[in-house]
């Protein structure tokens, strides 16, 4: 919650300099907050799955995007079999941006597994929670995922969760600006809930609205 939290006010910083700045012009403003909500759920997911590798992990997490964006382009172009396996210059960055990140992924997971098996303190985000019950698994039942499967699990949770929750967020405020007493009640109970304290998990918990 802490680093959601700085998440949080790093994304308001901007947005607060620009409504300041366009009410003393023209006495209203109108904010595009898309960029800055994918760039919010980017973060929060990038600590939720490597957490002290956040800087890291967000990095992978960009050339994942990247990548998604040029193999959109190759299917959307004309379709000529054999054509992918050609050196052109898209091919050639979709394969570089694959092997970039599947390398990142292998050398921050096998730092994970030494670190769990040295006995170091687990840092409780979704890398550590795979590669430490992998562990387990495989000292158990000699049977787990490999590192290819954790892998893929870790573009999965990014491919899953960052889109879905933008798109959330951006829903949930044309809500509250579509219905504003609803919007009222909401900003009531967390006042009364929250206070001037951040958020906590227990504090989210006691929100019904």
């Amino acid at each position: 919650m802490p680093k959601t939290n700085s998440d949080a006010e790093t994304l308001a910083q901007p947005q607060r300099k620009k409504k300041s700045e366009a009410l003393m012009v023209e006495g209203y403003i109108e904010l595009d907050v898309w960029p800055y909500l994918v760039d919010l759920t980017r973060d929060v997911i990038s600590r939720s799955a490597f957490g002290s590798s956040f800087e890291e992990g967000k990095r992978i997490f960009q050339l994942l995007e990247d990548q998604l964006v040029v193999t959109i382009k190759l299917i959307q172009t004309v379709y000529i079999p054999g054509w992918r396996f050609l050196p052109t210059k898209t091919n050639r960055e979709v394969k570089m941006k694959h092997k970039d990140i599947k390398e990142s992924l292998r050398e921050m997971i096998k730092r994970r597994e030494q670190a769990i098996k040295a006995g170091e303190e687990s840092n409780e985000d979704l890398l550590d929670i795979l590669v430490e019950s992998n562990i387990r698994e495989m000292e158990a039942k000699n049977m787990g995922m490999s590192i290819e499967d954790v892998i893929e699990e870790c573009k999965l949770f990014y491919f899953a969760g960052q889109e879905t929750t933008s798109v959330l967020l951006v829903w949930t405020m044309v809500l509250l600006a579509r219905y504003p007493d609803w919007q009222s009640k909401a900003r009531e109970e967390v006042l009364h809930v929250l206070g001037d304290s951040k958020p906590d998990a227990d504090g989210l918990n006691r929100l019904k609205v």
